[in-house]
């Protein structure tokens, strides 16, 4: 809104021109959802308590966590509410890609809110069958890809990181390929969340990592000097990620261990989805197995568990996801929390370098 109104007023006021640079805007978000994540974060919290959105826990998490039992739940309601706000704010909401990974949030949030809402009402942690829960992320998912993948200027080339010459077209393969790293993400992200801070902090490392790198794609000159896709207009996508990273630091002040609020699917699976769009979108899809490595250990991690009972009838890990196999070994939650955030800071590292090691 603030881009829509005042941009067309800069050729007269020329100190408004500064709301055409994509760089102010996405730092103006970045503050605008920090803002907001501290002044509606004690509010959401009271709310949440009077309300008594409490998600029991879980029982197949260790004994410890039973102390966590009465803590509010949906505290991803915050994290939206920032982020979205700030978005609508400071993006071009005339831009298609913006206007998809939008949609792809809010579809997204959606099935998490519904997930979590019937936890709380049926007092355990059973929501809607997986099964379901599923077919819904791949209908959201696969909708947006295909009004994605109709447009004329999309290029259905995947890029492959350090490999600047090998670039296979996918063609209509593209499209279950980007739903399976949307929903692919959106699940890893889920059962990241698994410990106070845990999930949190990889978003926000790699929500910043992608504001770079869809900056980089949306830009020309950058581009071509770093040999990557061109995406006219991917450059928006940065203003999206620069909010998702600071809502998500307002948010983890207030779930840093011992958390006062837990995210819940409604925030767990949007912003899954968020990061899987916009590495789509920037032609980085890849890439985000290396930026998000904390994600995708504890995904693998449950996928080798559930393998080796089907197969061997053993387990490999005490629990799974894997940050549970570390907490009945004898590491206390903040250290295997804090642990997390530097791997992800690593990972995010070796991601940015990733674009000049072609």
């Amino acid at each position: 809104m603030i881009y829509y109104y005042l941009a067309p007023l800069a050729a007269e006021y020329s100190f408004l021109n500064v709301v055409r640079y994509l760089t102010f805007r996405s730092v103006l978000a970045a503050l605008i959802a920090l803002v907001l994540s501290f002044v509606l974060g004690p509010r959401l919290i009271r709310a949440l308590r009077a309300g008594q959105i409490r998600q029991p826990v879980s029982e197949f998490a260790p004994e410890g966590h039973a102390l966590k039992t009465g803590t509010p739940t949906m505290g991803g309601f915050l994290i939206l509410t920032a982020m979205l706000g700030s978005v609508l704010l400071t993006a071009d909401l005339t831009n298609f890609y913006v206007i998809m990974t939008v949609l792809v949030i809010v579809g997204f949030g959606a099935i998490g809110w519904w997930d979590d809402y019937l936890k709380v009402t049926r007092g355990n942690n059973a929501g809607f069958s997986a099964r379901v829960k599923f077919a819904a992320q791949v209908l959201v998912a696969t909708v947006a890809m295909t009004a994605l993948y109709m447009r004329p200027e999309f290029d259905p080339t995947l890029s492959v990181p350090f490999m600047k010459h090998f670039n296979p077209n996918l063609g209509l393969v593209y499209i279950p390929f980007a739903v399976l790293v949307i929903v692919g993400t959106s699940n890893a992200v889920n059962l990241t969340d698994g410990l106070d801070g845990l999930a949190i902090g990889p978003v926000m490392t790699t929500a910043a990592t992608y504001a770079i790198l869809t900056y980089a794609a949306g830009h020309a000159k950058i581009a071509g000097y770093l040999l990557i896709p061109r995406v006219p207009g991917a450059g928006e996508l940065a203003i999206v990620c620069a909010a998702i990273a600071t809502a998500s630091l307002g948010f983890l002040w207030f779930n840093t261990y011992p958390a006062q609020l837990f995210m819940g699917d409604v925030g767990s699976l949007p912003l899954g989805a968020a990061l899987g769009t916009v590495a789509v979108v920037s032609k980085n899809e890849l890439v985000l197995i290396i930026a998000g490595g904390v994600f995708l250990v504890e995904a693998l991690s449950v996928i080798i568990q559930l393998t080796s009972i089907k197969l061997r009838g053993k387990r490999v890990f005490r629990m799974a996801p894997i940050h549970h196999h570390f907490e009945l070994t004898g590491w206390p939650e903040p250290l295997i929390i804090v642990r997390a955030w530097i791997i992800s800071i690593i990972c995010a590292l070796v991601t940015l370098a990733s674009l000049k090691l072609r």
